[in-house]
């Protein structure tokens, strides 16, 4: 009976231990987690404005290829961050998944190479849903996060969890912008999107300026100057709404820069405080 009583101590005691070992193992890089859900949002954007691009024969071979290797980035990355993820964390991504399903359904169309208007319209419709959604999604990782540093299962700080999502929306804003200007120019809620076009421009400035007044490593300061020159460059098609030929080209040739850009700071920040 002594024994018994003793093995079943032991075994609770191994339990907790084995607990204890997996939480932290799955919460020991916690900033590759959320970066890679921030990355989530913006593959959401960049989907649509493949599907744009190809829309406007832009460059559409090339943008056939993007969009189903965007499209199978988005579907294999969301399967994995369910790995590890907290229950609530989980359920949120049961209701991308549920987005995701018919968005994705749409984009298949559009690589069997019908792009009518009303593969274009499903598109436009399901996108901002799902960032929403991924949104929240990336917001719960951040807080699981917080909450796992606070008991000491990572060291990954409160302050740089939260610069690493707010530097990944920047990679997602990249996207955002090209994509409104791709729905005006394809005649799709023109007016709506003018509005949205000039809110994204706006947001990407200020979180740009707020960042770098924000930063204090020398090396991060560089990258944010490096998107800045781009941003510099990129922001006047946008400004103007130039929906010309060469304005699209533009857009085209400069908006895959600065999310390559902006990316390199994101993971300059995510390796920053390990």
């Amino acid at each position: 009976m002594p024994y018994l009583k003793f093995n079943s101590i032991f075994n609770s005691i191994l339990i907790l231990v084995f607990s204890f070992c997996f939480s932290l193992t799955s919460y020991a890089d916690m900033a590759d987690t959320i970066n890679k859900a921030g990355k989530q949002r913006m593959l959401t954007q960049k989907i649509s404005k493949e599907v744009l691009l190809i829309a406007k024969s832009i460059n559409a071979e090339e943008n056939q290829a993007n969009l189903k290797a965007t499209a199978e980035l988005f579907d294999t990355t969301l399967n994995y961050l369910f790995n590890g993820a907290e229950f609530s964390t989980a359920k949120q991504l049961n209701v991308v998944k549920g987005l995701w399903t018919p968005f994705y359904d749409n984009v298949k169309v559009v690589l069997g190479g019908d792009i009518s208007e009303t593969v274009l319209q499903n598109i436009a419709q399901q996108n901002v849903p799902l960032l929403k959604e991924m949104n929240k999604a990336v917001g719960m990782f951040e807080n699981d996060s917080i909450e796992q540093h606070i008991i000491g299962l990572n060291n990954l700080s409160v302050e740089m969890a939260e610069t690493i999502n707010k530097a990944g929306k920047q990679r997602m804003l990249s996207q955002k912008m090209a994509k409104e200007l791709l729905l005006i120019a394809n005649g799709i809620d023109a007016d709506a999107n003018k509005e949205n076009l000039a809110k994204t421009v706006a947001t990407f400035s200020e979180a740009l300026d707020s960042l770098v007044k924000a930063n204090q490593n020398a090396n991060i300061a560089t990258q944010l100057e490096t998107v800045n020159k781009i941003w510099v460059d990129y922001k006047p098609i946008l400004d103007a709404v130039d929906t010309s030929d060469a304005g699209l080209q533009k857009v085209a040739a400069v908006n895959l820069p600065l999310l390559k850009e902006m990316n390199k700071a994101v993971q300059m920040y995510a390796n920053s405080d390990k």
